[in-house]
C-alpha cells in the first residue's frame, strides 16, 4: 500500500449488523412491521419480471405486481425502472436475516439469488419456445409479456402479393394499445399491420407507403378480449379490405386499394413486433396462415371452426405455421414454400454474459448517445443496475451463497465491458443527464465487489463514474447544487469517500466533505431531510420551499450513508448529530405505524407545508423511497456503535436499546433505555477488557450530560457537540448511567427567522392541525434561563412526548400517522415578557424579522439572572442607540427582567454568592471585600427565612453600596450590583 493509501485507511469502522441486536422500543416496533411484511411477501412476484425478460415462462400461481408502480411490466414510463425494487427487497431480506437470524429471510434470499442466476443463464441464449394449450387441439406458441420476443419470417415473404389473406388464432394476455399481431414493412414509412388494439382499444388494420398520414385502414367494432382466444383474419383484393373476428365481418373499407405488391420489397416480416416503438404482442398464436388471395367470407368462417388444413382453403399458400412446437426457437412452415419463422428477441443477446436486468440492454445502449432526459426511453438504467448489484452483495454477505457473488462479479464485468469502450467525454455527458444518467450508489457497490474480486478492472470501472464537473466544483467548495436533482447526486459523494479510501486521491474526500456542508444545514429541513420536488433550490431557502413535495425520503437515507462514511474518515461529531436528527425524525416518521401484507407503507415525499398529510402509499408500493424505507427499517441499529480500527475505543453514537457483541474484545455491551421517551440510558458491560468508551454528547445537550460509572460521577467534562471519553479496564458487570436532559428549542428557517420549528432534545415536535396557514406560537414568556422553552408546554396525560401549546396538540414527528400536521410555525412574540412578567412594551422587530427578544435569547444559556440582565441591558442599549427603541421602553423592559421569577429570591442570592466565589478564585475580587459582601448576602438570606422582607432589602442595599464602592472590576461589579438590585425590585414588588 502506498503512503497515500495508508493515509486513506479508515480510523473508525462499523460492526456487522449481526453483531448488534435491537432491543424493545420504538425502533423495534417499527422494524417488526417491516419484518412481518418481509415474512409474508411472495418474492417470486419480482422474479417473474426478470423471467419475462429472459424468455422464461412465468412462475405459476404468482400474483402479478400492481399496475402503476415502478417495478412491474405495467409500471410507470413503460416499466423502465423495473428490477430496482428487487434489489431493495434483497437488501431488506439480507439485513433482516443478519439482524434476526430468522431462516425465513435466508430462504427467501437464496430463492431470489437462484432464480436470478437462472434468468442470467437464459439471457445468454437464444429464446426458447414456450407453450400453452391451444384453441384447437394441441399446443400453441406463447410469447410472454415483457419478453421482447417476436416471430421473424424470412425477408420478402409477402413481396409481390396483389391479394392477401392473413388468418390466425390469437390469445392476447395484455390490453396493450398498438401491439401488433403482425407487421410487414421496412420502417415507419412503408408497412402493413394488424394491431390488437388502437388508441381507442379496437382492432385495426393499416397499410401505407407514405407514413401514418397515408394509411388506409379497417377498424373493428369491438375490442379483442384479453386472455381469450379470438380468430382474426384480414383479406385484401386490391379494391377493398375486410377484417374478420371469429369468422364474422368486424370491419370493411371499400376503398382500400393498397396491397403488399404496391409496397415493394419488405424486409421486416414480423409476428408480434412493430415498425414503431410500440409494445410487442403478448400472448399466444396458433394456426397462422397467409394466402396469396382474398378468401371468401365463407372460407374465413370455416377457418374460425377448424385448422386451415381441414378447410376448403387448405394450408396457407404463402405461409402456414401450426405453432405446435414445444421446444427450440423455429416454427415450421407447412406451406411448401420453406418459410419457417424464428423466435427472436427485439434486442438480440447481451453484449456480455454478465448482463442481468429485468429489461433489455437497449436502455444502456441508448444512454450512450442521448443528450437529453426522457424517462419513457431511458430511465436511470445504471441506478437499477446498482440496486440489483447491491442486493446481490448484501445477499452474499448474509448467506455466503456463491451464486450471489458470481452474479455481482458478472454485473461488474459487463459494466466494464460497456463503459471501457466509451470515451471519457461520452461518460461525462451520460452522468450529467437528469434521471436517465442517474446511477445511485453504484460506485459503492462496485468497490465492494472489488473488495471480493480484487480485479483491477473493477477499480477502474468505479473511476468511470466520476462526474468531474461536480467533484471538482465541490472540491473547490463551489456550491453548484441549485437546480440539481438531489437524490441523483447525494450517493455520488458516498462513493467518493470510498474512492478516497481506495486511491488516496484527495479531491474525492474534500469534495464529499464540502458537499455535506452545502446540505447541512443550508438545505436541511428540521426533520433532517432535503430537496423540494426532488430538486435543490438555492442555499438557505427553507421557508420558501415548504411544499407538498418536500424531503424525498431517499435523500435522508443517502445523507445518512454519507454522514456515516465521513465519520469513519474523520470523527466530526456533527456527522453523528445529523445522523441522530434524520434517523429519529424523517426515517422513523416515514414509516407508517400500521401493518400491511402488500405495501411497505413508507413515504416518498414528506410535505412540510402547513396542514400536510403524509402519504404512505405512493405509486403502488414500489418506488425508490419505499425500497429505502424497507432497508432503513432493517438496519436501524447499524450506527449505534463503532470501533476504532485498532480496537482501542468504542464509540456510542446513538442512544437506542441494543446489545453489542464485540467478539474481538470478548465483550458484550447492553444498552437499556426507552430513549427518546426517557432522557437517560444505561450501558452494562459483560466481559472485561481495556478500551476507551466514547459517548456522544449531542450538540443540543446544553442542560447537562451526566455520566456515572458504577454509581460514581465521572470527572470528565461533557461539552455539547463532542464525545466524552472514559478510558479504563472494564470489568464484568460495570454499568454506565447517562442522563441527558431534553430542552425545548426552536430552529429558525434560514430565509425567514419568524418561521420556526420545534425540537425537544433530538425529537421534532409537530402541531396536529388541518389548517393550511402557519400557526402562531409564543414561547419566550416562560423560557428558562438556560434557554429551555419547555415551560410553555403542557404534557398530555397518557401520551408520551405529546404536549399542548396554545391549545394545539404537539406530537413527535416520528409517529407514523396520517394526521394533518404543522412542522413549521410563525413565531409571534407580541410583547417583551421575561419569566411571566410583561413589560407592556411591544416586541420590536428588524427588517429581517428578528426581534429584540430574539437577540436577547440567542445568548442563552444564561448561568444566572445577572447574566440575563447584562444581556438585556446590552441589547436594549443597542436598540436605543440606533433609534429603534425609546429610553422609556428600554427601562420598562429592563424592569420586567428584574422582576422576572426564574427561581426564588433566596436562589438569586445564592447565585450572587457563587459568582463572587468564582471571582475570588480567579483573583478578580479581594478576599476581604468578598467576606464583607458575603456577610451581607447571608444576612439577607436569614431575613428572608425569618420572613422579614424589609430587613432583607436593607442588607441587599448595603450589598449594592459595598459592591459599587469596593469592587474595581467593572464587569464583575455591574453583574453583582444588577443581580442584587433585581432581588430588591422583586421583594419590593
Amino acid at each position: 500500500m502506498t503512503n497515500a493509501l495508508a493515509a486513506a485507511a479508515a480510523a473508525v469502522r462499523p460492526f456487522k449488523l449481526s453483531d448488534v441486536g435491537l432491543g424493545p422500543g420504538v425502533f423495534a416496533r417499527k422494524r417488526e412491521l417491516v419484518l412481518n411484511f418481509a415474512r409474508g411477501y411472495d418474492e417470486r412476484r419480482y422474479i417473474n419480471v426478470f423471467r419475462a425478460n429472459a424468455g422464461l415462462r412465468p412462475l405459476d400461481g404468482v400474483v402479478p405486481l400492481p399496475a402503476g408502480g415502478w417495478e412491474g411490466l405495467d409500471g410507470e414510463a413503460n416499466g423502465n425502472l423495473r428490477g430496482h425494487f428487487t434489489g431493495h427487497h434483497m437488501s431488506m431480506l439480507a439485513q433482516a436475516y443478519a439482524g434476526t437470524g430468522e431462516e425465513v429471510f435466508g430462504t427467501k434470499l437464496r430463492n431470489l439469488v437462484t432464480s436470478l442466476h437462472e434468468c442470467r443463464q437464459a439471457l445468454g441464449q437464444e429464446p426458447t419456445i414456450q407453450t400453452v394449450a391451444g384453441r384447437l387441439p394441441g399446443t400453441a406458441v406463447d410469447i410472454a409479456r415483457g419478453s421482447y420476443m417476436y416471430g421473424q419470417l424470412p425477408a420478402g415473404s409477402v413481396d409481390g402479393l396483389a391479394a392477401l389473406t392473413f388468418a390466425a388464432w390469437v390469445r392476447p394476455t395484455a390490453a396493450a394499445n398498438w401491439a401488433r399481431i403482425f407487421d410487414f414493412g421496412n420502417d415507419t414509412k412503408t408497412y402493413a399491420f394488424l394491431a390488437q388494439r388502437d388508441g381507442a382499444g379496437l382492432p385495426r388494420f393499416a397499410i401505407t407507403r407514405n407514413f401514418a398520414g397515408g394509411e388506409q385502414t379497417i377498424v373493428g367494432a369491438a375490442p379483442l378480449p384479453v386472455n381469450e382466444w379470438s380468430h382474426v383474419a384480414v383479406t385484401l383484393d386490391g379494391q377493398a379490405g375486410t377484417l374478420y373476428i371469429n369468422g364474422k365481418q368486424a370491419g370493411r373499407n371499400g376503398a382500400l386499394t393498397l396491397t403488399p405488391a404496391l409496397l415493394g420489397s419488405l424486409a421486416n416480416v414480423w409476428l408480434g413486433r412493430s415498425q414503431y416503438n410500440d409494445p410487442n404482442f403478448a400472448g399466444a398464436y396458433q394456426d397462422v396462415n397467409i394466402w396469396a388471395s382474398a378468401l371468401t367470407a365463407g372460407q374465413v368462417g370455416e377457418l374460425a371452426a377448424a385448422r386451415a388444413s381441414g378447410t376448403s382453403a387448405g394450408n396457407g399458400s404463402v405461409l402456414s405455421l401450426a405453432c405446435s412446437e414445444t421446444g427450440g426457437n423455429v416454427l415450421a412452415d407447412a406451406s411448401g414454400k420453406g418459410r419457417p419463422a424464428a423466435l427472436r428477441r427485439t434486442w438480440g443477446v447481451p453484449s456480455h454474459p454478465g448482463f442481468l436486468a429485468a429489461y433489455p440492454e437497449t436502455q444502456f445502449i441508448e444512454l450512450e448517445s442521448r443528450t437529453t432526459p426522457d424517462y419513457y426511453r431511458v430511465w436511470a438504467p445504471y441506478y437499477t443496475a446498482h440496486k440489483i448489484l447491491k442486493g446481490l452483495l448484501d445477499a452474499y454477505t448474509a448467506t455466503a451463497e456463491p451464486k450471489a457473488l458470481d452474479l455481482a462479479t458478472g454485473l461488474c464485468d459487463w459494466m466494464y465491458s460497456r463503459l471501457s469502450k466509451l470515451t471519457p467525454a461520452v461518460r461525462q455527458r451520460m452522468w450529467g443527464i437528469f434521471s436517465s444518467g442517474e446511477y445511485g450508489g453504484v460506485v459503492e457497490a462496485i468497490l465492494e465487489t472489488y473488495g471480493h474480486s480484487g480485479k483491477p478492472e473493477h477499480l477502474e470501472l468505479a473511476k468511470y463514474f466520476d462526474l468531474d464537473s461536480l467533484i471538482d466544483a465541490c472540491a473547490q467548495n463551489m456550491d453548484i447544487l441549485a437546480g440539481l436533482h438531489a437524490n441523483q447526486h447525494i450517493p455520488i459523494f458516498t462513493g467518493l469517500v470510498l474512492m478516497y479510501n481506495a486511491t488516496g486521491e484527495e479531491r474525492y474526500l474534500t469534495g464529499a466533505r464540502n458537499f455535506w456542508t452545502m446540505v447541512v444545514p443550508t438545505r436541511m429541513f428540521s426533520i433532517g431531510g432535503t430537496s423540494q420536488g426532488e430538486f435543490w433550490k438555492e442555499r438557505e431557502k427553507i421557508a420558501a420551499t415548504l411544499n407538498a413535495t418536500d424531503a424525498e425520503s431517499c435523500c435522508a437515507y443517502n445523507m445518512l450513508k454519507l454522514s456515516r462514511e465521513l465519520f469513519f474518515r474523520e470523527q466530526n461529531p456533527a456527522y453523528m448529530d445529523y445522523y441522530e436528527r434524520a434517523l429519529f425524525n424523517q426515517v422513523l416518521g416515514s414509516k407508517q405505524d400500521k401493518e400491511s401484507a402488500e405495501l411497505p407503507l413508507a413515504t416518498y415525499f414528506i410535505g412540510l407545508e402547513p396542514g400536510a398529510v403524509r402519504d404512505f402509499t405512493p405509486k403502488q408500493g414500489t418506488t425508490c423511497c419505499e425500497g429505502t424505507g424497507l432497508e432503513s427499517a432493517t438496519k436501524y441499529q447499524d450506527s449505534v456503535y463503532f470501533t476504532a480500527d485498532d480496537g482501542s475505543a468504542l464509540y456510542v453514537n446513538l442512544y437506542m436499546p441494543s446489545t453489542l457483541r464485540w467478539a474481538a474484545k470478548n465483550v458484550t455491551v447492553t444498552q437499556q433505555t426507552s430513549y427518546p421517551f426517557e432522557q437517560r440510558t444505561t450501558l452494562q458491560v459483560a466481559g472485561s477488557g481495556q478500551f476507551e468508551l466514547r459517548l456522544r454528547v449531542p450538540a443540543w445537550a446544553t442542560a447537562g450530560f451526566a455520566v456515572r460509572v458504577n454509581g460514581a460521577v465521572t470527572e470528565a467534562a461533557a461539552v455539547p457537540g463532542t464525545y466524552l471519553s472514559i478510558a479504563r479496564a472494564w470489568k464484568n458487570g460495570d454499568t454506565v448511567d447517562v442522563e441527558v436532559p431534553f430542552t425545548l428549542r426552536t430552529e429558525r428557517a434560514l430565509d425567514d427567522p419568524s418561521v420556526q420549528t420545534l425540537m425537544y432534545g433530538p425529537v421534532h415536535l409537530v402541531a396536529r392541525d388541518a389548517r393550511t396557514v402557519l400557526l402562531p406560537f409564543s414561547l419566550y414568556g416562560t423560557a428558562k434561563l438556560n434557554g429551555d422553552l419547555a415551560p410553555a408546554l403542557q404534557p398530555v396525560a397518557g401520551k408520551p412526548m405529546h404536549f399542548t401549546l396554545a391549545g394545539e396538540e404537539l406530537a413527535p414527528f416520528l409517529e407514523g400517522t396520517e394526521d394533518a400536521f404543522h412542522s413549521y410555525f410563525r413565531r409571534t412574540e407580541a410583547s417583551v415578557v421575561f419569566g411571566g412578567v410583561d413589560s407592556g412594551v411591544a416586541n420590536p422587530a428588524r427588517a429581517n424579522k428578528t426581534t429584540l427578544l430574539d437577540e436577547v435569547w440567542q445568548s442563552a444559556p444564561f448561568a444566572n439572572k445577572p447574566e440575563l440582565l447584562r444581556r438585556v441591558a446590552q441589547v436594549t442599549e443597542a436598540w436605543v442607540s440606533e433609534g429603534s427603541l425609546s429610553r422609556a421602553d428600554a427601562d420598562r423592559i429592563y424592569g420586567a427582567a428584574q422582576r422576572a421569577a426564574f427561581g426564588s429570591p433566596e436562589g438569586e442570592i445564592d447565585d450572587l454568592q457563587q459568582i463572587a466565589a468564582a471571582a475570588l478564585a480567579a483573583g478578580r475580587i479581594a478576599a476581604e471585600t468578598s467576606d464583607v459582601l458575603g456577610a451581607r448576602l447571608r444576612s439577607a438570606s436569614r431575613a428572608l427565612a425569618q420572613k422579614t422582607t424589609a430587613k432583607a432589602v436593607h442588607y441587599l442595599r448595603q450589598y449594592v453600596d459595598g459592591a459599587t464602592r469596593d469592587i474595581a472590576d467593572q464587569s464583575l461589579r455591574n453583574l453583582l450590583v444588577s443581580g442584587a438590585q433585581a432581588v430588591v425590585v422583586r421583594l419590593n414588588a
